[in-house]
């Protein structure tokens, strides 16, 4: 019953830590990298698909991206997909080729970026604030029911403030990591 409080819990907090760096991996750093364009959907026979979907992803340098569509008739629609995306990209096709220069990041840009990666940072500990309160709520509940015992409780509290603590711990580790990567020239 404790087990499957804390397994739960554990699942949920790794969950949370995968969105993270999800989230994570679509700030650009200065290096060109294809999960830059993940969020990217092109319009492909009337229904939106990702661009990976569509193209063959590549970092042709470290500032440079190429996309190489599967069909040439899908060069102009992808080019107006990443011109039209938030990520402030110029597209140059040369072909059947797009090439995807990078700009350098400014220090002012970098440390913007810094503050995104923080917060993000803070809504994942929040998350997993979360699952502990949830998972100690549960525990409460079957402490009222009579189905476990208060020691079993208090331990049972204990294993997710320890799991609490060692996800929160990752989450900084992940943030400073990524903030290290933004502020590389």
């Amino acid at each position: 019953m404790i087990d499957d409080i804390v397994k739960d819990a554990r699942s949920r907090m790794n969950k949370s830590i995968e969105a993270l760096k999800g989230e994570l991996s679509k700030i650009r750093t200065g290096r060109a990298h294809v999960s830059v364009l993940d969020h990217i959907h092109v319009e492909y026979y009337g229904s939106q698909v990702p661009l990976s979907q569509v193209a063959k992803l590549s970092a042709e340098d470290a500032r440079t991206l190429t996309v190489t569509p599967w069909e040439k008739d899908m060069v102009g629609k992808i080019e107006k997909a990443i011109m039209t995306s938030d990520l402030g990209l110029n597209p140059a096709t040369a072909g059947t080729v797009i090439r995807i220069p990078m700009p350098p990041l400014t220090e002012e840009r970098r440390r913007d970026l810094g503050k995104v990666v923080r917060h993000e940072g803070e809504n994942a500990k929040i998350a997993i604030r979360n699952i502990r309160r949830d998972a100690n709520n549960d525990l409460k509940g079957f402490l009222k029911e009579k189905e476990i015992s208060e020691d079993e409780e208090r331990r049972g509290q204990d294993t997710i403030q320890k799991l609490t603590d060692e996800r929160v711990a990752e989450v900084d580790q992940i943030v400073a990591d990524k903030e290290k990567e933004l502020m590389e020239v």
